[in-house]
């Protein structure tokens, strides 16, 4: 298994330090507003990888960290006029609904910055007596960025460079311009907790820094997060971490790409800002999940009505496939116990794809050759469908898709503009009227059913209905 390593910028083979088992941090959410579809991107793609990494036998112990103290938040309850605890608890309570919906499954742990404040405090203690960072006249405490050797090392920035091209505002209690806060001394009215250098609560970065090192160690696997923390926040992690434990931080670098709205970055300046639950008022969590999973993990996604309508006519083609066929409880396997090969090979080239840097594309690919046996096989080789089906559903699974049922051509029922009773009277008119030879009455309801974005499909089993709203 190979992964692109950010730091070193090509791909690398997976050599765990601890063999069989690899430890993942990611960096989650700032708890103060809904999740939106970056946040979807970082934790279906991060999903994906802990899942494929568990299929090919690893033991993962996945850390997504939440922070649930920073100035936004500090902002926002302000703003609501409500406690942090409520809006901060409130804020996760809606990301693991939205998670939920969207089959992500949850981390192995999920800490809190407000619940490791005594091993923030500790590191900040021990990079202080190594010199690397200071405290300053305000209560503030800084990192001292020329301290550490290797700094820009992840970004490829070299300090200087930094320096002359920064826009940073002046503060006179800095030694650097390019130094960075630990600890923040506490305005009046603000949460704050004790510290050596008075009351206050912990910088951004320092935060990440101290809860992987509790939660996986000096040294770890993997480190990810989105696509835009590699600067300054991962780079602030190393400098902390390396620092103050005296080892290399992390193995490996993994970064999702960014999400574009119609081609344009997301933002609410443009109008084109979405929050995963608004998204999925509209549009069925798989159809979703899938959009976000067809492309590779590190490449941008545009999100579109086109890619959106995209998406899901792939994920009917499988369930197309798969419906009606009555599944086996055993996997794929022939009366010897000993899978296919016809079958086998279909997951010989699913996990080449994806030892290959996650290539969810490839994947797919793979999946949909699949679909196309499966298909074939219903008048060729029908003893060999369920099995064939099995497979289907168990490679989807990797990913997070295809362990729906029929439900999922109907996933928009909320919006129907007719009852489903009445969309099955009209279905069963129609039919009566193609056996009346009244053609012209059957082509009128479908017509009348489509005008409402539900469109009938025909097959040798029947008439399926999905809704596909404009």
């Amino acid at each position: 298994m190979k992964i692109y390593n950010t730091m070193t910028r090509r791909k690398e083979p997976l050599t765990p330090l601890e063999p069989g088992k690899v430890r993942l941090y990611v960096c989650g959410m700032t708890v103060y507003d809904y999740c939106h579809l970056g946040h979807a991107r970082v934790m279906v793609a991060f999903d994906v990888i802990s899942r494929y990494l568990r299929e090919r036998g690893y033991d993962v112990t996945y850390v997504r960290n939440i922070t649930d103290i920073d100035d936004k938040i500090l902002k926002r309850a302000e703003e609501n006029g409500e406690a942090i605890d409520a809006l901060t608890g409130r804020m996760i309570d809606a990301m693991h609904e939205d998670e939920a919906r969207l089959s992500v499954l949850p981390p192995d742990q999920e800490p809190r910055a407000t619940h490791h404040m005594a091993e923030i405090i500790a590191m900040i203690e021990t990079l202080i007596a190594k010199g690397y960072a200071y405290a300053a006249g305000n209560g503030d405490v800084y990192y001292r960025v020329r301290q550490f050797e290797g700094y820009g090392k992840l970004n490829n920035r070299d300090l200087d460079e930094m320096r002359s091209g920064a826009r940073i505002d002046v503060d006179e209690h800095k030694e650097d311009p390019l130094d960075f806060v630990l600890w923040k001394a506490a305005k009046p009215g603000e949460t704050r907790w004790p510290s050596p250098w008075g009351e206050g609560r912990p910088g951004w970065h320092i935060e990440c820094s101290a809860m992987s090192k509790c939660c996986l160690g000096d040294t770890f696997d993997i480190h990810g997060g989105g696509p835009d923390l590699t600067f300054p926040h991962h780079e602030n992690e190393i400098a902390q971490s390396e620092a103050a434990n005296g080892k290399p931080f992390v193995n490996t670098w993994m970064h999702a790409g960014a999400v574009r709205v119609d081609q344009e970055k997301m933002s609410k300046s443009l109008g084109n800002f979405f929050t995963i639950r608004e998204v999925l008022e509209h549009h069925a969590p798989e159809v979703v999940r899938y959009l976000l999973v067809a492309s590779h993990y590190r490449s941008a996604i545009n999100y579109s009505a086109e890619s959106l309508v995209g998406a899901r006519k792939s994920l009917e083609r499988f369930y197309s496939a798969l419906e009606g066929i009555e599944l086996p409880t055993s996997e794929s396997v022939d009366e010897s116990g000993e899978t296919l090969p016809e079958i086998a090979s279909y997951a010989e080239r699913f996990y080449a794809a994806m030892d290959d840097d996650f290539n969810t594309p490839g994947a797919l690919s793979v999946l949909f050759d699949l679909t196309r046996e499966l298909n074939r096989a219903k008048t060729s080789s029908p003893d060999v469908v369920p099995r064939l089906a099995v497979e289907l559903k168990r490679l989807g699974g990797v990913l997070g898709l295809l362990q729906q049922s029929e439900a999922f051509f109907n996933t928009h029922v909320s919006e129907l503009p007719l009852s489903e009773e009445a969309i099955q009277e009209k279905i069963a008119a129609r039919d009566a009227a193609k056996k009346a030879k009244h053609f012209a009455e059957a082509d009128n309801i479908r017509d009348e059913l489509a005008a409402l974005g539900i469109v009938l499909k025909d097959s040798r089993e029947g008439t399926r209905w999905t809704f596909e709203p404009s």
